[in-house]
């Protein structure tokens, strides 16, 4: 008679020198809560309101190392002015018995000179449609002062009191632009082979290692593959992996996909179009989306634990703990992934829905976070902070109508697990740096 496995959800286990009270990890999810590019009380009551929820450590996200890594508004940038009130989140979620932690990054290529202060810069220079903007290559000064740049927010990251940062190496950010031959052309020692391509990551790993020291935790964030025809692959993705175990780190992050090219591989399901559009302010930017961004965002359909089956070729190959990302929403779920041998579990839009899912997972022995996966969570914070459509009051009908029929839709396409990426740049990522453009016209006064 087979013995069931005892479940390993609720106990402790380390990343590196910190330990955290269980598996779960509040995954870095933009949450559109830090205008100024500061923190917020926003910011700390939803981060504070997932600690007492039970997580074992939550992120905040996204974190740019510079002023030019910056691709929307209401990003935190690190800098020295921002440590007080950092210091004030963590010494919050550390009140709960929770860790916390920080996601740190660079967007490249994905901003805007408004956003940026400057002509944003990549491992390449090339027009890119995604702001749309042209992107300028990276001096080899600028790229070791950029790796610099990493140490140096760790060691703010460590001022600020968090226990852990979680460097962002994938979805097509400045480290992934630089790993994937999709971006990189470059003919120099950062660019050609696999090896030069991993040389500016293998760089700030050094600069983000010897920032930790001996008692922060250190987790990347990388691809698993890029997600479309011409980017990486599976194959040339573990090789990145094992390079990011040689560099020393605690953990790895397994994701996949690029926000600029195939953003619903990212994230799966369907993009609500008139959720995305609703709250935009630019006129003709929230008519051109209505009239062709269904067509331009492929719908990929969402599965439970949809990057699985890639994260467990990895699994087979790595050492080092591992962190699941991706489709989390349900008891079921999270047990079917730390049965098969990672360490943690990350989830965002599941705490989004259902802040203190982890405390009723063990006290109550709840099975679902009720996530509905429609995305309207993501269709809005591109404009306004993250929220899920639950928790919103006065929903205009229209909304309401579209997150009805995208929900009926996902039960049919549910049942497909094949996913079928678009090859084409998203106007939703297009959307994002344009409605940037059009609000920094606005109070400049430009036409």
């Amino acid at each position: 008679m087979e013995t069931k496995k005892e479940s390993i959800l609720f106990t402790p286990a380390n990343i590196g020198p910190v330990t955290l009270r269980n598996r779960t990890i509040r995954s870095a999810a933009f949450e559109g809560m830090c205008p100024g590019n500061s923190p917020s009380q926003q910011l700390k009551d939803y981060h504070l309101s997932v600690a007492e929820g039970g997580v074992g450590m939550t992120t905040l996200a996204y974190a740019s190392v510079t002023r030019n890594g910056l691709s929307f508004p209401r990003q935190l940038w690190m800098r020295p002015e921002i440590v007080p009130a950092l210091r004030d989140i963590t010494d919050a979620i550390h009140a709960t018995g929770a860790k916390a932690s920080i996601q740190l990054g660079h967007c490249g290529n994905m901003s805007h000179k408004s956003t940026a202060g400057e002509t944003p810069i990549s491992a390449s220079g090339r027009f890119n449609i995604y702001s749309p903007t042209p992107v300028r290559k990276m001096r080899e000064d600028e790229i070791i002062a950029m790796s610099r740049s990493f140490g140096d927010a760790v060691r703010l990251a460590r001022d600020s009191g968090m226990d852990c940062v979680e460097i962002h190496a994938g979805h097509g950010y400045l480290i992934s632009q630089f790993l994937s031959p999709y971006t990189n052309h470059r003919l120099d020692r950062w660019g050609g082979s696999l090896d030069n391509r991993m040389r500016f990551m293998r760089m700030c790993l050094e600069e983000v290692m010897k920032a930790a020291g001996s008692d922060m935790g250190v987790v990347v964030k990388t691809n698993m593959r890029d997600g479309f025809k011409g980017g990486m692959e599976i194959d040339d993705a573990l090789t990145v992996a094992r390079e990011i175990e040689r560099a020393g780190v605690h953990a790895i992050v397994l994701s996949g996909g690029f926000v600029s090219k195939a953003p619903m591989y990212v994230m799966r399901g369907e993009m609500p179009i008139k959720a995305l559009t609703h709250y935009m302010d630019c006129w003709w930017l929230k008519y051109g989306v209505r009239a062709f961004g269904k067509m331009m965002i492929p719908t990929v359909p969402y599965r439970e634990t949809y990057f699985l089956d890639d994260a467990k070729l990895f699994r087979k190959e790595l050492k080092l703990p591992l962190i699941y990302v991706g489709g989390c929403s349900t008891r079921t779920g999270i047990e079917r992934v730390l049965d098969e041998g990672f360490e943690f579990v990350q989830m965002a839009r599941a705490l989004l829905t259902m802040p203190d899912f982890v405390n009723r997972m063990r006290d109550e022995g709840i099975e679902s976070s009720g996530c509905e996966h429609t995305n309207y969570c993501i269709g809005r914070m591109y404009t306004l902070e993250m929220a899920c459509h639950k928790c919103v009051k006065d929903l205009p009908r229209s909304l309401c109508r579209e997150i009805e029929q995208i929900k009926g839709r996902q039960k049919v396409l549910g049942h497909c697990h094949r996913c079928i990426v678009g090859h084409r740049i998203g106007i939703f990522a297009t959307t994002r740096l344009l409605r940037v453009q059009c609000r920094h016209d606005k109070q400049s006064g430009h036409p």
